[in-house]
């Protein structure tokens, strides 16, 4: 995300952090806006005491469809920052304040890249890769069977209206003669509450830290399907290959090193359930990110957009057992 040019704090999010104690009461800190998300408002803000975020999650979505989505996923956002880091320190930003008001503050992170950043770069760390692997699968390792965690984050009507309706259900809208095939994925997740999801395991999201990956901006944490976190990170290195065509083998060498390294974690079910439930939702989320109410930015031709929908036609009508499937239709086409 990048900064934009200073400005002053909204009322209610100053009163926030001097209710807090992270601004003083005479205290008027410089801000700026945090540019990259569609779903809310992010500002640093340099207080006197250092630099901060702040994050107030948005009604409506900065994209061309209208697709509102409930506010009170900040509370879960933060909840899963700090479960996460209870797991794994460090895993996510720490929560430094939150309340009932829409906003919480976390430590600002500097000098770690975006791991989408790095990929559009050509930089393809297989190591790294790995690591988003393992951790993802840690955390979803330690939450799996977890009665308390699933009454936290039952976020059914948050998890439907922010992933399964823009995503598989409004490309079912364009695809209509794939439109069964993905009801039935949005409804086989929606019923699958296994441990808690981050649900929205994208490059974009994922710093590149010194010890490993911080995993960031969780509005759609949800008890649910762990492998709707696998699928949807593995859709992107699909992506991003079209976007770097020229490190195309090499994000699929990630692609590789991602997924073993998660199932190898895999302990709560067998592996080839999740595994099976990660590869059949991979074209469906293909299809979305080109159809669906939230696009990539960066497939703009006709060719690239037509090859993602060839493919996931191609499994959603006969749909992959295995990740390696689809990875090795990936490679051929």
């Amino acid at each position: 995300m990048l900064p934009e040019p200073v400005l002053l704090l909204p009322d209610q999010v100053l009163a926030f952090l001097r209710k807090h104690g992270l601004a003083a009461a005479d205290e008027v800190p410089p801000a700026a806006a945090l540019s990259g998300g569609v779903s809310s408002d992010i500002w640093r803000v340099d207080l006197r005491t250092g630099p901060v975020c702040v994050k107030r999650a948005l009604p409506r979505l900065r994209v061309e469809q209208l697709w509102e989505v409930p506010v009170e996923r900040n509370r879960y956002e933060r909840m899963w920052i700090e479960t996460a880091n209870a797991i794994i320190p460090g895993v996510a930003p720490k929560v430094l304040a939150a309340d009932d008001t829409g906003c919480f503050a976390m430590e600002l992170l500097k000098g770690h890249p975006l791991w989408k950043a790095e990929l559009a770069e050509g930089r393809a760390d297989r190591e790294f890769a790995a690591k988003v692997g393992s951790c993802l699968a840690r955390i979803h390792a330690a939450t799996a069977g977890d009665k308390a965690c699933a009454g936290k984050f039952d976020t059914d009507g948050n998890f439907h209206a922010i992933r399964l309706e823009p995503y598989l259900l409004a490309a079912g809208k364009v695809h209509v003669s794939l439109a069964r095939q993905l009801r039935e994925l949005s409804e086989r997740t929606s019923q699958t509450r296994l441990a808690l999801v981050h649900g929205d395991i994208s490059p974009k999201n994922i710093l590149v830290g010194p010890a490993g990956p911080v995993f960031l901006d969780a509005e759609c944490a949800w008890y649910g399907d762990p492998a709707f976190d696998l699928a949807f990170c593995l859709n992107h290195l699909l992506l991003k290959g079209l976007w770097v065509p020229v490190r195309r083998k090499a994000f699929l060498q990630c692609y590789d090193v991602l997924a073993e390294a998660y199932l190898s974690v895999v302990a709560w079910e067998p592996r080839a359930g999740i595994e099976l439930r990660a590869a059949t939702l991979l074209p469906g989320l293909l299809l979305a990110r080109v159809d669906g109410k939230s696009p990539v930015e960066y497939l703009t031709s006709d060719s690239d957009k037509e090859f993602v929908r060839g493919i996931a036609a191609r499994f959603l009508r006969a749909p992959p057992a295995t990740l390696a499937e689809v990875r090795a239709a990936w490679q051929r086409s």
